[in-house]
Parts: C-alpha cells; structure tokens; sequence
C-alpha cells in the first residue's frame, strides 16, 4: 500500500487529496496540520472578524471530508525536517513517518520587516489565520485605536473586518497608493476615496520609522497614537523545511508542471512554491486561492502515478470593500513594452483590458464584474484577439463574441 504524506492542511493539502483519491482509493493519506483546525476557507476570515459568518460556514469541506476519504490529520504537530533518501519526514515531538510521495503545502507566513522599537509594543497581531483573526477579535474594543501596517489585500481586508468593533483604523503603506500590487494609480484613487468615504484613515507614501510603547513615528515625521497594531506588510513562501535538505528554492520552492521539484517523491503545491506566470513569463510566487487548489491537484494525481499538468498559473484576485466589488487578473504591460489598453469608464465603474502581442494580458474591472469569467479564459487559453470580436468583447463580456467552433468547446458541445 503507497503512504502519502501532506505538510500543510490548507487549500492546496484539501486539492491534494482530492487529486491523490481519483488513482488510489487506498493508500493511507497523513496530514500534518500546524493548526488545530480542519481546512477553512481562509479569505473569509475577515468577515469572521466582521460577524458576517461563522466558522461552520468557513468549513472548505464537508465535516466528513477527512474521514470519508481516509485521511489521517496529525493537528497541532509541525515537520521539522526532512530525509529525501530515507522517503522520511520527523515532525517536532521526535517522531517520524515514512512516505512513498510527500506534498509539501506549507503555505507562508507574515513578513515583519525590523521597526525600530517594535519590542516596545504589546499589542501585535498578523491577519492571515483563524486564529490571528480570534486574538483580534479578542484584542480589540470600540475605544481602541488600531493602526495597520500595509494597504494591500491582506491590511485593507483586515481594515474592513475591524471597522465596526473598533474605535479608529488608520492604515499607513509606503506605497504611493493602495493595493499597489494589482491597480494602476486611476483605480487605487477611487479606491481609496470609497475606503475613506467609509471611515478608514489611509496615509500612503508613508510608514513606521520606529515605534516607542503605542505611538508610531512615521518617516514624514508624524506622529500616530494606537492602542492595537497589525502588521501586514507582506508574506514569505515557507520554504525552509525543503531548502535544508537540498530541494530548489527561489523566492518559493521550485516545481515543475507536474509540481515536482527536485527531489525524488516531493511534489509541492500552493503559496509555498514558485511558478510560471503565463501573462509575463517571470518566475513568481502566486499565492491566490484558486492556484493553491489547481496546484495540490495535480500535484495529489501525480504523486498517486497519474499523469496531470499545471501549465497556465496567472494572477488573479476578487476581491470587495464595503460593497465596491473588483476583479483583476494577468499583468499590465505599458505601452514602451508593446502594450495596449482599452478602458471604459461610467457610473460607479472602471473597466481596463491590457493587451500585448496579439492577445489579452490582464484586467481591471473595478465596480462591474458579471462574467468577468470571459475575459479571465481568454488569458488563461492565451486567445488570439483576431479570433474573436474583440470590439464587442470590449462592451460586452459575452460568449457571442466567440466563433461558433470555440462556443462549441467552451460550453461542451451544446451550441
């Protein structure tokens, strides 16, 4: 009987084994979960923080999903290293257990850069675990005065889960505007003008100097007393575990399209490792949910001596704040790199498209999202805009812009 080992109990371990049960239905599956709670939905841990859900309603899989697939999950226990040629992974209590294939879904962790004094502050939180968000919840009153540290997804998201129970949120980022990352300057703008309009203090172009006790001194020379601080300035791909016994790592463990790395019987999958982006060809972590679950997939096929690939990895991101709703996907090109854009602008709405070389790149789509799915399939297929009616594509999001050849494949042969 083949033993599968999992490090990690997230989105990708849940795909993982999903994947490993459609070739094996017997081999014995162990998890090592450092949490101590089943796979949850980890985007929703902001409105957990809001008490718009609850954590039955986070569940990823049903109650059963352990047991009905014959998973055995080790909670609380951590792999801390790890024999390649012995196939023999030794977790922090000193036992060890053997494996014919080993996904590593270790995920990542906060990145906290060194402030100045932050030693001299007591009430610390990051915002990416069920448990980061239940100390916040604990931690924070209507008096208190919160300051976030970072206007990304992870900083603005936990901004918007506290607004209710807290008294002030001021979010500060070095970044010349917020959600850096994945906007362009026109619709981080309106972005934060709707975040401001909802009573957050954004301060960008800023950040910490140093901190003494509860008061922050920020580069402009400012001064920004706080009861609770949040640091969410980034993450890091857990890849220590593989890189101290000789696996490849660059900012992420390196995988192939099979997810396996360099080592005999060790795949990985998910915020942990480092792949293609399809949109600029650059090696990158993508830690996004929907990467993590088609990653531990195929990686669960292929450890089990199936045969599937995981070749068309891009960014992608939903996300909304307090009822404004975005979608964005692929990468901008600017026109001095051979880019185009196509934008729409109306009431409550920005619509951006990016091209390059004769296909679509990536999107904004801030305010209106129906079926940005259209557009999202045609940068992950990489279609040809000569294929396709391009200029009704740019109002309309529609199937009928396709040839009636391609409508054929997209909707499995019905039209």
């Amino acid at each position: 009987m083949r033993e599968y080992v999992i490090i990690g109990n997230g989105t990708a371990a849940a795909a993982c084994i999903e994947g490993i049960r459609t070739q094996d239905k017997e081999g014995k599956i162990t998890v090592i979960s450092a949490e101590n709670h089943p796979v949850y939905c980890r985007p929703l841990i902001s409105y957990y923080l809001e008490g718009k859900t609850d954590r039955a309603r986070m569940a990823y899989r049903a109650a059963d999903f352990y047991a009905s697939n014959g998973v055995k999950v080790l909670y609380g226990r951590t792999a801390v290293a790890l024999d390649p040629a012995a196939k023999r992974v030794t977790l922090d209590d000193g036992s060890g257990i053997g494996y014919t294939a080993l996904c590593a879904a270790t995920g990542s962790s906060p990145f906290v850069p060194p402030f100045a004094g932050l030693e001299t502050v007591d009430k610390v939180y990051s915002f990416m675990t069920l448990d980061d968000a239940e100390a916040l919840k604990a931690a924070v009153t209507k008096a208190s005065r919160v300051l976030i540290v970072g206007a990304g997804l992870i900083g603005l998201k936990c901004a918007e889960g506290l607004k209710a129970s807290a008294g002030e949120i001021t979010v500060c980022d070095l970044a010349p505007r917020v959600l850096s990352s994945i906007l362009d300057d026109e619709c981080a703008a309106v972005v934060k003008e709707h975040l401001e309009k909802n009573g957050l203090c954004l301060l960008t172009g800023d950040s910490v100097a140093r901190f003494a006790g509860h008061t922050a001194h920020m580069q402009s020379g400012r001064e920004i007393p706080f009861d609770v601080l949040v640091t969410a300035v980034g993450v890091r791909a857990n890849t220590e575990l593989l890189r101290a016994c000789g696996g490849k790592v660059g900012r992420g463990i390196l995988v192939d399209e099979r997810m396996q790395t360099n080592l005999e019987g060790v795949f990985a999958a998910g915020d942990c490792t480092e792949g293609t982006d399809i949109t600029s060809g650059q090696k990158k972590v993508l830690a996004l949910m929907p990467n993590a679950y088609m990653q531990g997939f195929a990686a669960g096929v292929n450890m089990a001596g199936g045969d599937r690939v995981y070749d068309n990895a891009m960014p992608l991101n939903a996300v909304g704040f307090f009822g404004l709703h975005m979608m964005t996907a692929g990468t901008r090109f600017s026109p001095e790199e051979g880019g185009e854009v196509f934008t729409e602008r109306g009431e409550g709405f920005i619509k951006k498209l990016f091209c390059r070389g004769g296909v679509m790149t990536g999107f904004i789509l801030l305010g209106k999202t129906a079926r940005a799915g259209i557009y999202t399939g045609m940068i992950r297929n990489q279609t040809p805009l000569d294929e396709v009616d391009f200029a009704l594509l740019k109002k309309n999001p529609t199937s009928a812009a396709f040839s009636k050849i391609t409508r054929r494949n997209m909707f499995g042969g019905v039209v």
